[in-house]
C-alpha cells in the first residue's frame, strides 16, 4: 500500500511512503500512523482518509495495491 500526506502531515512524514505493516482498515491504520509518531496523534484524530481519490469511512477494508491519502482539516478563504 502507498501513503500520502498532505498538507502540515508532512511536517510528521514524508509526503508519500510505502506501508510495510499490516493493517486491515482505516482504524488500524490511523492506530499504526499514530504509533509511528506519536507528535501527529491529535492531528491525525481529524483527519479523513481516501483511497484512489475517494472518502472512505473507518471501517473500509484496505487492499495491497490502494493508493491511500491521509488528509488533514484545513480551512482558508
Amino acid at each position: 500500500m502507498k501513503v500520502q500526506v498532505f498538507a502540515a502531515l508532512k511536517d510528521y512524514f514524508d509526503k508519500e511512503f510505502e506501508l510495510k505493516e499490516d493493517v486491515d482498515n482505516v482504524t488500524e491504520l490511523r492506530q499504526y500512523l499514530t504509533e509511528l509518531n506519536t507528535s501527529a496523534g491529535n492531528m491525525l484524530k481529524t483527519c479523513r482518509f481516501a483511497i484512489d481519490d475517494e472518502f472512505v469511512d473507518q471501517n473500509y477494508q484496505l487492499k495491497e495495491n490502494d493508493t491511500i491519502s491521509v488528509i488533514p482539516p484545513s480551512s482558508g478563504g
